[in-house]
């Protein structure tokens, strides 16, 4: 692995971060699960989640205590003599997964900063699954890695390769009509690929574009943090990435003809 990245303090305490998070997620135990519908059904909020979030919280901010925090279950951080750093932290994608015990799920973390013109640039990132004993991580450039957690092995990603058996990765909304919308445009790009795949966390399915393992990914309607990491991972990988435009809007990544993916009427 490359020292600079080895050794960027961002991507350091991405990566610590994710690992807390994650931990938290490897004491799953089905009988302790205290599930709360939230928008509509199947979409669940445990106790993992926000045990999960705040123990991704507590260690940006024991380490940089000016950081801008953004997540998924609790209101934003804002400190009284903020940094310029932002992170965007998903404490469980695929939540659902982690309820019916399939194995797609994982922390999610990133950090962007201001650039001058008051835009922002995603500098790090790490995601961590704990059921697939893998890591991802990204530095602005400086690649984007995954470690197997289990020997320990290093790969640095290098995106999809073009083929004529090309693999899309999607989801689907919990509303019916986003659902329909989303499944209209399926039938508009799946004459480019040979299959679909619908694994159940965007962070995962970005960082498998940016590993090669899935060629390609879209989904409308994801939130900032469910994609916030895996964009810049799979960014670093070298392959193309596309973040919505406000929300809600298109994310994807790899082989993806974008013209195909239209906003609603």
């Amino acid at each position: 692995m490359d020292r600079t990245i080895a050794h960027d303090p961002l991507v350091l305490l991405a990566r610590k971060a994710a690992a807390a998070g994650a931990e938290i997620l490897a004491r799953r135990d089905e009988s302790k699960f205290n599930t709360d519908e939230k928008s509509a059904a199947g979409d669940w909020v445990t106790d993992f989640d926000r045990a999960a979030e705040e123990a991704i919280r507590a260690t940006i901010v024991t380490t940089r205590p000016n950081d801008e925090l953004t997540g998924e279950e609790y209101p934003s951080a804002k400190p009284a003599n903020p940094s310029g750093l932002r992170w965007s932290i998903d404490p469980l994608d695929g939540t659902t997964n982690f309820v019916r015990n399939i194995a797609y799920y994982c922390s999610s973390v990133a950090v962007c900063e201001k650039d001058e013109d008051g835009s922002e640039r995603w500098v790090a990132a790490a995601i961590a699954a704990p059921a697939l004993h893998v890591e991802y991580f990204a530095g602005r450039g400086l690649g984007a890695w995954k470690q197997d957690l289990l020997t320990g092995k290093l790969t640095q990603l290098s995106g999809p390769t073009d083929t004529e058996a090309r693999i899309l990765a999607t989801g689907f909304g919990y509303d019916p009509a986003r659902r329909e919308f989303q499944a209209s445009v399926l039938q508009q790009v799946i004459g480019d690929y040979v299959n679909v795949r619908r694994l159940g966390s965007a962070a995962l399915d970005l960082c498998l574009v940016a590993e090669g393992a899935l060629d390609a990914y879209a989904e409308f309607g994801t939130q900032e943090y469910d994609w916030a990491a895996g964009a810049l991972i799979a960014e670093e990988a070298g392959t193309l990435v596309g973040r919505p435009v406000g929300y809600p809007g298109w994310q994807y990544a790899g082989l993806v003809d974008a013209s195909k993916l239209p906003m609603p009427d």
